[in-house]
């Protein structure tokens, strides 16, 4: 190589590789006091975007839990307050009892009327003032607790309703089951086979919600030797369960059950002809099948008992006339609170899940974030030492670099 004076090389290249030492030194040590391997989107812009999209998933579900346990503290309001109710509907019994005994006298009746009154406007009171985070806690209208991960698909909302508490409404009553009527279903006429599509038979209810009952016998000739298959779906069948009860029976005996588009009909179809149409049609000869028409069930719990002067059974006033009448109603409140507070308690037991879920959800997270964001004190600690060695071998060699072109002045003299 021909020495020159125009350009150091030498100096140049070890110029360039000690900014790189010095950057990567610099980075090493932003590494280490951030605690954060991406402190930029230069260092790793795949691995900025996950840390931060689990991030803001960790948000969510961090205030999700808390979501949760405010939804479960309303809860637990109102069931503190409806244990109360218990206990003053509890005193009511004793007084009602006491009324009803012919041993009291006008006066003393009267005292007990007088704190029977106390304890119904007392309830009315719990059910006005009881409140939580200066929300009503005795209203008809849901509260709503939101938990999410902070996508759409991970989100859910919780409905919760505690009910209305008062003199006219004490307690929840249970949703009426209604009564089940059951008429026969007139045997339908078969399609014929083809070559092509299978006999159908089709049996249809008046509504989607009517069960199905009875004997079903199917003789089709191409399925078991052209024998009847018999089944019996018993009372309370819906058309769902009676499709997988008869497929579980039928196999691949070539006999399908199958309900129709509105949940209405229940349909059963055979196999297709080999050979000449209408060979393997269907006949239901042996088939009594009935549907259940539920009547006057509702699916919403009722308002509880009703101890104002105008419900239709008058219990707002205690005498030994209506001692009697008002120990009825009395212990049927206890009874619907009883129930209100198993609702609110079973309401409690799901928030609690939610907000458990949401929080070993927040926990998974977070250690994957850290994982992906978190700086590796081993190795950044490694490379501190890697490249304060490289910066000062660098500059040394830099400095030789300078010195070494100082010999072309030698030729000179």
């Amino acid at each position: 190589m021909s020495l020159g004076v125009l350009n150091n090389i030498a100096a140049i290249y070890a110029e360039n590789n000690l900014n790189q030492t010095q950057s990567s030194l610099q980075n090493t040590l932003t590494q280490l006091s951030s605690g954060s391997r991406i402190n930029s989107g230069a260092d790793d812009a795949a691995g900025l975007s996950v840390a931060n999209g689990l991030q803001a998933n960790v948000a969510a579900l961090s205030q999700s839990s808390q979501n949760a346990s405010a939804g479960i503290g309303l809860l637990q309001t109102a069931d503190g307050a409806l244990s109360q109710v218990t206990n003053l509907l509890n005193r009511a019994v004793t007084l009602a009892t006491e009324a009803a005994n012919g041993t009291l006298n006008t006066n003393q009746v009267s005292s007990a009327n007088q704190e029977y009154q106390n304890i119904l406007t007392e309830i009315g009171n719990i059910g006005s003032t009881t409140n939580f985070n200066g929300n009503s806690v005795f209203t008809s209208a849901a509260k709503t607790v939101f938990v999410s991960d902070g996508t759409a698909s991970g989100a859910t909302s919780f409905s919760e309703t505690v009910g209305t508490l008062g003199a006219s409404g004490v307690g929840v009553s249970a949703p009426s089951a209604g009564t089940t009527v059951n008429s026969a279903i007139t045997n339908p006429t078969p399609t014929t086979s083809t070559g092509s599509a299978g006999s159908t038979a089709t049996f249809t209810l008046g509504a989607s919600t009517d069960t199905i009952s009875g004997t079903l016998s199917i003789t089709n000739p191409g399925v078991a030797s052209g024998a009847a298959v018999t089944s019996t779906l018993a009372a309370g069948t819906t058309i769902a369960q009676a499709v997988s009860q008869l497929n579980t029976q039928y196999g691949s005996n070539g006999l399908v059950a199958s309900e129709s588009s509105d949940h209405k009909s229940l349909i059963i179809t055979g196999p297709v002809d080999g050979g000449t149409a209408g060979t393997n049609t269907t006949d239901v000869t042996g088939t009594s099948l009935s549907q259940g028409v539920t009547t006057g069930a509702t699916t919403v719990a009722g308002a509880g008992v009703d101890f104002s002067s105008t419900a239709t059974v008058n219990v707002s006033q205690l005498s030994a006339a209506t001692a009697s009448t008002v120990l009825t109603s009395v212990t049927t409140a206890i009874g619907d609170v009883a129930y209100q507070r198993g609702n609110i308690g079973a309401d409690v037991n799901e928030l609690t899940a939610a907000s458990n879920v949401a929080s070993a959800e927040s926990v998974n997270l977070t250690s994957a974030q850290s994982s992906v964001q978190s700086t590796d004190y081993g190795a950044a600690t490694s490379n501190l030492a890697k490249f304060q060695v490289l910066s000062q071998t660098g500059i040394s060699a830099l400095a030789q670099a300078n010195s070494v072109q100082q010999e072309v002045l030698k030729l000179l003299q």
